[in-house]
């Protein structure tokens, strides 16, 4: 059974910088891949990044291209997400995730495993 813990949420001022860790047990970290996802109050969980199992392809949304970087290290099993020029909009809870392959992947029912999310509130 994979356990996901995130861990590094807080309250940022806005244009700040954060770094999210997700520890991963219980199962071959490095043979998925890895992403994730955050759901602010009131609205639908929202895909953010993901990783292949290699670390080598990543995916983002949108919104966050360009300000968060995904990444990984399949030693220590810990998955990472970068945020940097944080904005009030950015306020949610995240969660990290482990897909059923080992390739990037966008959508959530294509993930198996779940953390139980951090708090991150970017003030304005």
């Amino acid at each position: 059974q994979v356990q996901l813990v995130e861990s590094g949420g807080r309250l940022v001022q806005a244009g700040g910088s954060l770094r999210l860790s997700c520890a991963a047990s219980g199962g071959t970290f490095s043979n998925y891949g890895m992403g994730w996802f955050r759901q602010a109050p009131g609205k639908e969980r929202e895909f953010v990044a993901s990783i292949s199992w290699s670390g080598l392809n990543t995916l983002y949304s949108d919104s966050v291209k360009g300000r968060f970087t995904i990444s990984r290290d399949n030693a220590k099993n810990t998955l990472y997400l970068q945020m940097n020029s944080l904005k009030p909009e950015d306020t949610a809870v995240y969660y990290c995730a482990s897909a059923f392959q080992a390739t990037t992947q966008r959508a959530s029912q294509q993930y198996g495993y779940w953390g139980q999310g951090t708090q991150v509130i970017v003030s304005s």
